[in-house]
């Protein structure tokens, strides 16, 4: 993340505001994702499966739980991008 700049193709407070928004919304669709998956399977929960299939499944919702953070984070790195006026050249 500090090694690779964000570049906006214009500036515009309104859609940085969408942008930030998005990112915050995108956390909502993760903890219904979670949501819908812990309480669909709660009822199979008396009979456990095997170990490895289980940490395998869960491994799976972590890292789609994460791969949204991540695309969250990046959301919110373009609105800020697209926030901010380039610095202006005094010549």
């Amino acid at each position: 993340m500090k090694w690779v700049p964000v570049t906006s193709p214009f500036h515009s407070v309104f859609v940085a505001h969408l942008l930030f928004f998005a990112s915050r919304v995108s956390f909502f669709f993760g903890g219904a994702l979670f949501s819908a998956i812990f309480f669909r399977h709660l009822p199979e929960l008396d009979a456990f499966p095997p170990l490895a299939q289980a940490f395998v499944k869960s491994v799976y919702v972590a890292a789609t739980l994460f791969g949204l953070f991540c695309y969250s984070l990046e959301l919110d790195r373009f609105g800020k991008a697209m926030e901010r006026r380039p610095p202006e050249r005094s010549e």
